[in-house]
């Protein structure tokens, strides 16, 4: 089994008088990892948030009924519990009553658990998100080298648990996924009106990967004003689909303040929406799955580590441009990804008289293991 980064931080924090909450997108391994981490403790009870009887006991419970649902277990794990009404309640009463008992709440649309929680669990909570499999876990499951090699093969189908684990059987995999399991907490959201608008959406957002967005532009293009656009981004993000990267600006008056890109948690995905799975070699968006999946591989980095970093993009009016930039306490790192490790770069100096104390670096096809790890 591969170690998932989270474990040991989960484990650490077992017993702190805390509500776990794990959220992240459907089939990233939430569910293996707690049953995992499960088999060293005797008295735990797991809890299915999507069914209708589990979501019954927990409607206007008493502390005297949740323990009753609970007996002498020690460790509640309540999968998918954004689908119990009142759950952010009946998690504090469980908490406040019985402080003996851990509770962990595992959640795949951070809206709808994050609402649900926020305010009954205010102080009370430790909240992680589980991504799918990082580049850093699979290189310490079967080695960094071997890991490298299947750049090519992770550009295109990701990085999901169950595409990495049946080699071979990957598109039919990330369809099923696509279709069938990755929407189901967006769709069931009652501001979706059109769900066929989402998907177009989507597709939308696939193609323009690593370029700029415009919520006009792409409304335009789908059917819906730029006010819907904004709002089903938003809730896409906070289901885990896509993510947002705003433009870098401090000092200068014709950088871009306004302007995003959006990017997609995983390549795979991105890359079943469009039904494009073509090997890497001739691909006219090479450039961009290299990117996407460099800044959302990045990210995995930076959250298991702990690392708060702001993260941006930088572009001025006349289009000069810088692909990633981290903000940290101040010091600015700047990074240019390119596919070809043969072509020459030069930072913008626009960017390097603006920005004289920041780091340059950049990132290959050949050199991204260390950026990642």
């Amino acid at each position: 089994m591969i170690t998932r980064f989270l474990e040991q931080t989960l484990v650490s924090n077992l017993f702190k008088n805390k509500v776990i909450l794990l959220l992240g997108a459907r089939q990233t391994g939430k569910t293996t990892l707690l049953r995992k981490i499960a088999l060293a403790y005797n008295d735990v009870l797991w809890l299915n948030g999507d069914e209708y009887d589990i979501q019954e006991r927990f409607k206007k419970a008493t502390s005297t009924q949740l323990k009753s649902l609970i007996g002498n277990a020690k460790i509640v794990i309540i999968d998918e519990a954004q689908r119990i009404e009142n759950i952010g309640l009946s998690l504090k009463i469980i908490h406040d009553t019985y402080p003996e008992i851990q509770l962990i709440a595992t959640g795949s649309s951070s809206f709808e658990l994050k609402n649900k929680t926020n305010e009954p669990l205010t102080g009370r909570k430790l909240e992680y998100q589980l991504f799918p499999i990082s580049f850093a876990e699979m290189a310490n499951y079967q080695s960094e080298l071997i890991e490298i090699r299947q750049l090519s093969t992770r550009l295109v189908f990701g990085y999901y648990p169950e595409i990495v684990m049946h080699e071979g059987n990957e598109i039919e995999l990330l369809k099923s996924l696509s279709d069938s399991f990755l929407f189901k907490d967006v769709l069931m959201l009652e501001s979706i009106k059109k769900p066929e608008k989402l998907v177009k959406l989507l597709q939308a957002l696939a193609f323009q990967l690593g370029s700029e967005v415009s919520y006009n532009e792409i409304g335009g293009l789908v059917g819906l004003d730029s006010k819907t656009v904004e709002n089903y981004i938003n809730l896409l993000e906070k289901s885990f689909v896509v993510f947002k990267q705003n433009a870098f600006n401090r000092n200068l008056r014709n950088e871009l303040k306004m302007a995003k890109k959006i990017y997609f948690f995983d390549n795979g995905i991105r890359n079943a929406l469009i039904s494009n799975f073509q090997i890497v070699e001739g691909r006219q968006d090479i450039g961009a799955l290299f990117e996407n999946l460099l800044v959302s591989e990045r990210m995995k980095y930076n959250h298991y580590n702990r690392n708060y970093v702001n993260t941006y993009f930088w572009r001025t009016k006349e289009q000069q441009e810088i692909d990633y930039i981290e903000d940290q306490n101040g010091q600015i790192a700047a990074f240019e990804f390119k596919w070809n490790a043969h072509r020459k770069v030069k930072f913008s100096k626009t960017f390097l008289n603006a920005y004289p104390d920041a780091s340059t670096n950049i990132i290959t096809n050949q050199d991204f293991a260390s950026f990642l790890m």
